[in-house]
């Protein structure tokens, strides 16, 4: 008996050890409960990327994104610092509609336009063209500093866009002018900063892009000097019909007549701005600057205004700036004869504006030559 007892408990032992279950023990009906849950758990995790459709080539991982600080606020979102995969980069956040003053409609309607040009920007690749790393239709899982000086964060809504370029050092093309205000630049330094902005307009314009918004503050540099266009918030694949591109698109005292007036425009309308930046790049000072919005509107239309060009600034440079600023698109060069007539410029005997409050002043009546 004794022996028969310690057998069966030694029979039990093995059976606990086995772990074996029995089949009418299982709750079914609670297992299927709980795997739901995990089903719905991971569809809720994977939806908004399902219903994007297939990753794009251009899009990028934002786990591998880390946004730092803020350096620009603009019109459509915010700029930051940031690094993606160890490159340093410029992460622009577009919040479209999020104001709450935008309908859905709209909304809608600027992702699907943000979508169809990234994919263009995607596939550009020139020296003179900020680099365009990769972009993001949703920002759900990024998270970005409440401000540059807190490690606390916050999320921006889930409709948000997210574009990511290349970061350079050396800032916008305005603070760089605006920091030789008083001495001016040499001259081969002018011609190297415009051809670089020439080229690469010339570029965009070669891939059908009007850019749109071209001016001072949209150029960035590197720490070398060198030339790229940013900012291509209101850019647009040339349409084939004119009358196609129509609104008042840009900033007001870069904007071509035909702009202003709400007429049908090409890429002829970024020749003008150039010719604006042209006489910004040699004079170092803005254009128009003691006349309002409205009267600077009203006199590039009706009264054919045009910054004054120094009577220090060679002629061969005076003419590029008057014919790229002409009224009459037709009459504008293209963007590559642009280029031509930069290359041909003469620089080796100077050229430049004459810095503030040396003796012979660029308004005298005789043509003294800066550096």
């Amino acid at each position: 008996m004794a022996s028969s007892a310690g057998g069966g408990a030694s029979a039990a032992a093995a059976a606990k050890n086995e772990a074996y279950v029995r089949a009418d023990k299982i709750d079914l009906e609670s297992l299927d409960i709980q795997l739901e849950k995990q089903l719905a758990k991971t569809w809720e995790k994977h939806k908004g990327k399902s219903a994007e459709g297939p990753r794009e080539d251009w899009e990028i991982d934002l786990a591998k994104l880390e946004i730092r600080y803020v350096i620009a606020q603009g019109t459509y979102g915010t700029v930051y610092r940031g690094t993606y995969d160890g490159q340093d980069v410029a992460v622009k956040l577009l919040d479209w509609g999020e104001d709450g003053f935008a309908t859905e409609t709209e909304t809608a309607s600027l992702r699907a336009s943000f979508k169809q040009e990234v994919a263009v920007w995607h596939e550009l690749s020139h020296p003179n063209v900020t680099k365009f790393v990769g972009a993001s239709m949703g920002t759900t899982d990024l998270k970005i500093p409440v401000n540059s000086s807190s490690t606390a964060r916050t999320e921006l809504p889930p409709r948000a866009c997210c574009v990511v370029v290349e970061y350079l050092a050396g800032g916008t093309l305005k603070q760089y002018l605006i920091k030789n205000r008083r001495r001016k630049l040499a001259y081969k330094v002018v011609v190297q900063i415009a051809l670089d902005l020439a080229r690469g307009l010339s570029y965009l314009h070669s891939r059908k892009i009007v850019h749109r918004d071209v001016k001072t503050e949209n150029m960035l540099l590197d720490t070398q000097r060198n030339l790229k266009i940013a900012d291509f918030g209101v850019a647009r694949v040339e349409a084939q019909n004119p009358k196609d591109m129509t609104g008042a698109t840009g900033t007001l005292g870069y904007m071509a007549p035909e702009v202003l007036e709400g007429k049908p425009y090409n890429r002829k309308c970024d020749v003008y701005s150039f010719g604006i930046c042209l006489w910004e790049i040699y004079c170092c000072d803005m254009p128009y600057r003691d006349l309002s919005f409205a009267d600077v509107s009203s006199a590039v239309v009706h009264q054919n205004l045009r910054p004054d060009i120094p009577r220090c600034c060679p002629s061969a440079m005076a003419n590029i700036m008057r014919k790229c600023w002409d009224a009459n698109p037709d009459k504008r060069p293209d963007m590559d004869e642009v280029v031509r007539l930069l290359e041909a410029l003469d620089t080796s005997k100077g050229g430049g504006m004459i810095p503030e409050g040396q003796a012979g002043g660029c308004l005298c009546f005789f043509r003294a030559r800066g550096p």
